[in-house]
């Protein structure tokens, strides 16, 4: 997220403090939460992260939703990152149902609902796919979360859209 076009270029590591200080004070539960697990409180509790992030990470007038959920996504693994390929993606599978505009009831709901219907690839490829160590690059004991596994099925879903209809005369 620190690309030429981002207003995080410009800031040092000192405007992130009050971010890490209000993620390092919340309550461990939320680092349980995943897709499998988005009950009416855990998406509340999502949405209200959402939101606090936002107010500490982003001054007001820049855009949101993509640089608050790469950060939950990485944080957490709650959520998918809502990017122009996850978020275009979802649009055409919900098919006017949400239109993936915003961290909201209706917009988890719906990756919920998502899950669901694919859950058992979704399992299937969680219980197989670990992160990677920082420092040795060696795989690790932890799974990829579920919301990890969605947004990179709707990340490349988009990208392979965008290719195949770019190479189109």
């Amino acid at each position: 997220m620190l690309r030429g076009s981002s207003f995080l270029l410009e800031k040092s590591a000192k405007h992130l403090e009050p971010t890490i200080s209000y993620i390092a004070s919340l309550d461990k539960s939320g680092w349980a939460i995943d897709v499998d697990t988005y009950t009416e409180k855990n998406v509340q509790t999502i949405i209200q992260i959402y939101n606090e992030t936002r107010e500490r990470l982003i001054p007001d007038g820049n855009t949101d939703l993509t640089l608050i959920t790469k950060t939950l996504l990485g944080v957490f693994g709650f959520i998918p990152a809502f990017d122009n390929y996850f978020c275009n993606t979802f649009r055409e599978i919900a098919d006017g149902q949400c239109g993936f505009r915003r961290v909201n009831l209706k917009s988890l709901n719906y990756i919920k609902a998502f899950y669901e219907a694919n859950k058992q690839i979704v399992d299937k490829l969680s219980i197989e796919t670990y992160t990677n160590d920082f420092v040795t690059g060696e795989k690790t004991k932890v799974n990829y979360t579920k919301a990890k596994i969605i947004d990179m099925y709707g990340f490349t879903s988009g990208l392979d859209k965008r290719m195949n209809t770019k190479h189109v005369v």
